[in-house]
């Protein structure tokens, strides 16, 4: 693997697949932006998040088996409602709470398109806890932790939201509805 600083990297050995490069973790640097990471879609394709600079992103683990997930119908009429004001929803699938996304990438895309009529887009499964953790979301906990200063991720449909700046604006419990979420985006899309 090569980071965007074209250096040769090994991931770890206990690194889930679709594991994300962290060039200035990787060179020693501080990361202070969500714009330092980038991810894998359900293809295996690489999206530098550098690539949504200056624009909100609404970055959510997910799961189709889950209580909260008709809230990806939720998402997705905010995707609709703001994209073309600068708003990039990213769905990142994760099977660590309760086995409730066991499928595979592809399936979980299919699903998602044919459920909820989904369009935004999705990272491979990832896992956000534990020494596997992708490294983006051990980013998202370490710069707003949750409730009683948790830093771990609880459940399914955690959202964080990110202003156009790269920083974490906020980090919302799966029981927060993604609309409720409307005024905040409105505020950090200004």
């Amino acid at each position: 693997m090569v980071c965007r600083a074209g250096r040769q990297i090994n991931p770890p050995p206990h690194a889930a697949t679709g594991w994300l490069m962290l060039a200035g973790h990787m060179q020693g640097d501080a990361v202070t932006t969500v714009y330092d990471f980038s991810y894998q879609d359900s293809a295996g394709v690489n999206h530098d998040l550098a690539e949504h600079r200056g624009q909100a992103l609404l970055l959510v683990n997910v799961a189709s088996r889950c209580g909260f997930t008709p809230q990806y119908a939720d998402l997705q009429a905010l995707w609709r409602e703001y994209r073309q004001r600068g708003l990039v929803v990213i769905g990142f699938p994760c099977n660590q709470f309760g086995g409730q996304e066991p499928a595979a990438d592809e399936a979980i895309k299919v699903f998602c398109a044919l459920e909820y009529d989904v369009d935004f887009p999705l990272s491979r499964k990832i896992e956000v806890n534990g020494p596997a953790a992708d490294p983006l979301w051990q980013w998202l906990q370490r710069e707003r932790r949750g409730l009683f200063g948790t830093t771990a991720v609880k459940w399914n449909f955690t959202k964080f939201l990110i202003n156009r700046e790269g920083r974490v604006d906020g980090r919302f419990a799966p029981t927060t509805r993604p609309l409720a979420l409307a005024a905040r985006i409105e505020h950090v899309l200004g």
